[in-house]
């Protein structure tokens, strides 16, 4: 069981490349839900918010178990928080286009999604800032980009709202 929360923690391996594996798990995080929802035309709301709640209680506990496989409280080679983060303000996407509150053509709004998020998840705002460093764990390590995800959630709300 270990060698599967290992996997999902790394995100099928993704944490192992040795540059920005943060970012690149990012990206193809954003490709894969573009390529899902607009090219493949999956459009179930209820279905993937479901499986992205089943996949963050799931992520903790991955994560809580594979920790003590990398040498630090922090490590790098997980990025399963990364895809949480990420998969959040893209889930709103399908939202706002079921809705018809997208505006300017949507591919715009996959890569402010996915810029803001990367923003917010390098900056580190608060809260972010506080799951960071006040939880040097399993629950800081998804949390704070479930809140850099939160922050780009209300960023593309409100870009939607502009135009």
């Amino acid at each position: 069981m270990k060698k599967i929360n290992v996997l999902v923690s790394t995100f099928f391996g993704f944490g192992y490349l040795t540059k920005i594996p943060g970012t690149v798990s990012s990206a193809v995080t954003t490709i894969f839900i573009y390529l899902a929802y607009e090219i493949l035309g999956y459009t179930d709301l209820k279905f993937s918010i479901i499986f992205f709640i089943l996949l963050f209680f799931y992520s903790l506990y991955a994560v809580k178990n594979s920790e003590s496989e990398f040498e630090n409280k922090d490590p790098r080679q997980i990025v399963i928080d990364e895809v949480l983060g990420q998969s959040m303000p893209l889930i709103l996407l399908l939202y706002l286009n079921q809705t018809n509150q997208i505006n300017i053509p949507i591919e715009i709004y996959y890569i402010l999604s996915f810029l803001f998020f990367r923003f917010f998840d390098i900056l580190k705002p608060f809260p972010v800032s506080y799951f960071d460093k006040k939880f040097k764990n399993y629950f800081g390590i998804i949390m704070d980009d479930i809140m850099a995800g939160l922050y780009s959630i209300i960023i593309i709300y409100l870009i939607s709202l502009k135009f």
